[in-house]
């Protein structure tokens, strides 16, 4: 029986990335991103997708004011 912890991947309104217990209810502004495995898959996997860490408020900011 394999009994390693699973946990879901999910993530806010600013974009920003974090792992969660599987079936543990999820805190308020968090929302499942779809993909699901243990801890190092997960982190494997937010590494792939979220290759820029800064908030979306922040990028979206920066990209109006466009290159200096």
């Amino acid at each position: 029986m394999n009994t390693a912890a699973r946990y879901q991947v999910v993530l806010n309104d600013e974009e920003q990335h974090a792992l969660w217990p599987a079936g543990s209810p999820l805190p308020e502004g968090w929302r499942p991103e779809g993909f699901s495995g243990t801890e190092d898959e997960c982190a494997a996997h937010v590494d792939e997708v979220w290759p820029d860490i800064r908030p979306l408020s922040l990028r979206r900011r920066l990209a109006e004011r466009g290159p200096r």
